[in-house]
């Protein structure tokens, strides 16, 4: 940049300037403020031709004017007129004024575009970075329209200096934000993606910036900019701090450009390439190590830019998620953090800590730091730092540590902040229900939740209690003794009096016996409470009193007084006195058996998915989308790396222990269901139903469609079963919506093959996020859909209900697939939910696509990836003595039964690793059966509808050669050729 002259100095200017700053008062100021814009008005009307000089002074003053907060309504003309100088300061001044006065409407933007024109094309590469710095300074649809062609090629070109390049680059991406749809890279996208390897690093490092945004937009695009990335950020992380001496940040190798093009990885999943893979670990491997030196500097500037180095890292290593070695190593040293004097690391590693809690591989090794996340939720004074640890103990949370973490919350929860008991009180319920095997202890839980937190207990927790304690006999008897003895204390919340009017009005007889609690006095203890309570929860009560009268007929005259009493039958609220009116005319003309009949006991609730997490979803509101960790894979892990051929039925999280039902047939019985299903859904209406059976207490106007006069509702499917029909059949059904087979394909990550949950498909507008659990022949996948803007996603529907939309499934006969239909909107920042129920007909190759049609913007939008549900999915593992495995696989030994495979190792050759991924495959490891200990073997069945496939199979590793050897023998050559082709990628 040219150096200003002493004669640029602006004296005058100067001398405005101290006025200003020695003005008594705010009149002074205004009164000197106008006679400078009348003069300065004076002057450019004037007869007398100003010089360059004067234009740049006098417009300077009117800028300093206008930061002081005054309106500008002239000088503009003189600003661009300053554009065409050639001298350096004088267009600087105008440029600067034009990008803070200028707006995109205003009449001088062609004159502006042409001076822009000018000075690009004249090859001074200080006048070329000026127009950059203005172009992206505004920014304005005008700008992109007339330059959005010619910066990129100025961006490529082999004569463009450095300093021009990078003003280029940054310039490009403003635009690229501000108007996306008219930033074409086209011919220019690989020229781009090789400025990864210029000399420069400051074009790297605007590059990157670049690079990463367009890499959003259009993936496909940029993709070779991996390999160069890694490349690059090699010979960074390589390097000694002299080698860079021009980029090192109190010595830290260009931490910037690190984390830029960590970031850019990001975008990808782990290379294929097994060459750059290795060269990336490497890489990652090498900052970690660096992290754990001892620091060269005292300043916090330096442990500021190795830390920033070290936090993108461990992201991209949580991205990726496939190399366990490295998800410990992230782990524990995220773990150090934890006690770090410095508030934001804590912060940061808990919070990262949180999303590798998700991870199958580093799950364990989160569950090891359970103590000291505890003490930071008693201990720290920050509260975003305890909203942290809290979310991390929900998130390392499962079977074996769940009644130590909610023991700890609810100890919490008593002290906790008015800000998030909310919240915690959601995940206490929901971990809870999820985790119980007791239901005494859930029962025990939940009652605690109301009384150390009720103004924070939501419907959804409280129907939830009522939901299980009707499902299950064995906690029923508990749950009424439980409550009664809570409604004895002097103060209860009105939630407990809620719980404890539905649960003693339905099991009140179960604890009749005793005298303590016999019917006259359990209607005393809830009627002392009445008074006390809103009017929904008095409606509630006075349900409660019918039902009285049906399991204690001797107690029926005392309700009766109640509720002809001149209070009920009078009452001011109408809810109050039409129930009280109907329930006394019903006790007094109703036969025993008409109200037996009547006022029967609830039947067991319909299977419903949580409204618990539903609510704390929307609580959470937009953040990370990543399912959380497939409840198998947590028991795998939990129960010594088995799992049992036949799960008992309390961890049946996703109810697959049941028959997935046709239409309009009834539901199973629920006494052998899951604890995670949900009837209290807003939306029951939309399924048919039968005749009412049963009338129960109600709360209020929701409770009353959600618990109380609740229909049987038989649900089954819920959707329309696609897969069994032609594409031709789809198309005559709505033939407007457009042959999708054409689409390319977005095939799903091969780390899916052996593990069920994580982020499927992600671009710059959608993110796809699955879990999914699999028993025998039948499976139920979620899949999450993302809205990563802020603009709502239109008609994102079932093809057969929305005009001009799709969201469907490609699959072959071998499958059918269930499907509930899917909101046609989504809002910006938000996501779907779309539950998937899966049978495995047959033994099948082709993976089923998802075919997704979505209106952004006005905008059409498709996309079609590939969902991860393979053959090895149905794979239940079987446990085998040696005798009994090398008995059977002499049996398999017809050549069409084996198939064999010799292939190079693409990963580390990792015996734990190895371990992870054969029973993540979905075989039983079976130790100790093959004489060479080295080698692997594994056993299972594979289900489908109509067979089942026994197999067998022998890993052989070759350390020293870095090969595989890996046998399969089953019943059905097809279904061997299918499981190795799946396994040996895994390796």
């Amino acid at each position: 940049m040219p150096a200003v002259s002493k004669g640029d100095g602006m004296r005058g200017l100067a001398v405005f300037i101290s006025d200003i700053r020695n003005c008594k008062s705010k009149e002074a100021e205004i009164k000197r403020i106008n006679k400078e814009l009348a003069n300065i008005r004076s002057k450019f009307k004037g007869d007398k031709a100003l010089d360059g000089y004067s234009k740049k002074k006098y417009v300077c003053k009117l800028l300093f004017i206008f930061l002081l907060g005054h309106d500008i309504d002239f000088g503009h003309m003189e600003a661009v007129n300053l554009l065409s100088s050639n001298k350096y300061t004088e267009k600087q001044i105008g440029y600067l004024f034009i990008s803070v006065l200028v707006n995109s409407n205003s009449d001088l933007i062609s004159l502006i575009n042409n001076a822009i024109k000018n000075d690009l094309s004249s090859r001074n590469p200080t006048f070329m970075n000026l127009a950059l710095h203005c172009i992206a300074n505004v920014g304005s649809r005008e700008m992109a329209e007339a330059f959005a062609a010619e910066v990129p090629r100025i961006l490529v070109a082999g004569d463009t200096m450095d300093s021009v390049k990078q003003s280029a680059a940054l310039c490009l991406l403003r635009l690229n934000r501000t108007s996306p749809d008219l930033v074409l890279m086209g011919e220019w996208t690989a020229r781009v993606v090789h400025l990864l390897n210029d000399q420069h690093l400051g074009v790297v490092t605007a590059a990157t910036s670049l690079i990463t945004t367009l890499a959003q937009k259009s993936p496909e695009d940029f993709k070779t900019s991996v390999s160069l990335a890694v490349a690059r950020l090699s010979r960074i992380v390589s390097s000694a701090s002299t080698d860079l001496q021009d980029y090192t940040y109190y010595f830290v190798a260009a931490p910037w450009l690190s984390v830029k093009l960590l970031r850019l990885l990001q975008c990808y999943p782990p290379p294929e390439d097994g060459a750059i893979r290795g060269r990336l670990t490497e890489c990652l491997e090498t900052i970690l190590n660096k992290a754990q030196e001892p620091p060269k500097s005292k300043k916090v500037q330096h442990s500021n830019a190795k830390n920033a180095v070290l936090f993108e890292a461990i992201s991209l290593i949580i991205h990726h998620d496939s190399e366990p070695t490295l998800l410990v190593r992230a782990c524990n040293q995220l773990g150090q953090f934890l006690q770090h004097r410095e508030t934001n690391l804590r912060y940061l590693a808990l919070e990262s800590m949180c999303t590798l809690a998700s991870s199958e591989f580093s799950h364990e090794a989160v569950k090891t730091h359970i103590e000291t996340v505890i003490n930071a939720l008693k201990s720290e004074r920050d509260v975003s730092v305890r909203q942290r640890a809290v979310d991390l103990l929900y998130a390392m949370c499962d079977r074996s540590n769940a009644k130590q973490i909610v023991a700890e919350m609810l100890s919490y929860l008593e002290t906790a902040d008015y800000s998030i008991r909310e919240e915690i009180v959601l995940k206490v319920a929901i971990l809870a229900e999820k985790y119980a095997v007791d239901y005494t202890w859930y029962v025990d839980t939940i009652l605690n939740l109301i009384r150390f937190a009720g103004d924070y207990v939501s419907d959804e927790v409280w129907y939830r209690v009522i939901q299980i304690v009707i499902n299950r006999d064995e906690v029923q008897g508990y749950a009424a003794k439980t409550v009664f003895e809570a409604l004895q204390a002097p103060a209860c919340h009105e939630n407990l009096v809620k719980v404890g009017g539905y649960i003693l009005g339905e099991f009140g007889n179960l604890i009749a016996g005793d005298s303590r609690s016999s019917p006259l006095v359990q209607f005393d203890l809830l009627h002392s409470k009445f008074h006390l309570c809103s009017v929904p929860t008095r409606a509630l009560l006075l349900s409660a009193y019918i039902k009285f009268i049906n399991l204690f007929p001797e107690v029926k005259g005392t309700i009766q007084e109640v509720l002809r009493s001149d209070s009920q039958l009078r009452n001011a609220d109408v809810e109050l006195q039409q129930r009280a009116v109907e329930y006394l005319r019903l006790s007094s003309i109703a036969s025993t058996d008409i109200l037996a009949t009547v006022l029967e006991e609830m039947p067991p609730f319909p299977e419903r998915e949580s409204s618990i997490l539903a609510k704390l979803k929307r609580k959470k509101g937009p953040g990370n989308l990543h399912p959380d960790l497939d409840e198998n894979r947590k028991e795998r892990s939990a129960n010594g790396g088995t799992v049992a051929a036949s799960p008992t039925p309390s961890t049946d999280l996703l109810g697959l222990g049941s028959t997935i039902t046709t239409q309009n047939s009834a539901p199973p019985a629920s006494k052998g269901t899951s604890l995670l299903v949900d009837v209290f859904s807003e939306n029951i209406a939309a399924f048919p139903v039968e005749t009412p059976v049963a009338v129960g207490p109600v709360a209020d106007e929701n409770f009353s469609r959600d618990i109380s006069y609740i229909p049987t509702v038989h649900w089954g499917t819920l959707g329309i079963l696609v897969g069994i029909q032609s594409w031709q059949s789809i198309q005559f059904i709505n033939p407007k919506i457009p042959d999708m087979r054409c689409l390319p394909l977005a095939p799903f990550p091969s780390r899916f093959v052996c593990k069920n949950n994580g982020v499927l498909y992600e671009n710059q507008l959608l993110q796809i996020g699955l879990k999914s659990e699999f028993r025998q022949n039948l499976g139920r996948m979620y899949v999450f859909f993302g809205n990563k803007t802020s603009t709502q996603f239109m008609n994102f529907g079932w093809p057969f209900t929305v005009p001009y939309c799709a969201f469907f499934l490609t699959v072959s006969l071998q499958l059918n697939v269930h499907a509930k239909p899917a909101d046609p909107t989504v809002d910006g920042g938000a996501q779907l939910q779309q539950i998937l129920n899966i049978e495995c007909m047959s033994d099948f190759v082709d993976a089923p696509v998802l075919n997704i049609q979505f209106r952004y913007g006005g905008t059409l939008q498709n996309v079609a990836v590939k969902l991860p549900i393979t053959l090895n999915k149905f794979f239940q593992p079987t446990e085998m003595t040696s005798q009994d495995f090398f008995q059977r696989w002499k049996q398999l030994g017809a050549p069409q039964q084996e198939v064999q495979k010799i292939f190079k190792a693409k990963h580390s050759m990792d015996t734990e690793v190895t371990k992870a991924k054969i029973m993540g495959f979905g075989a039983a490891l079976l130790d100790g059966v093959d004489p060479n200990p080295s080698n692997f073997v594994g056993a299972g069945v594979i289900h489908t509808k109509t067979t089942q496939v026994g197999c067998l199979l022998r890993l052989e590793p070759n350390t020293h050669a870095q090969m595989y050897r890996l046998t399969l023998r089953t019943s059905r050559d097809t279904v061997s050729q299918r499981l190795c082709d799946l396994l040996s990628e895994q390796f």
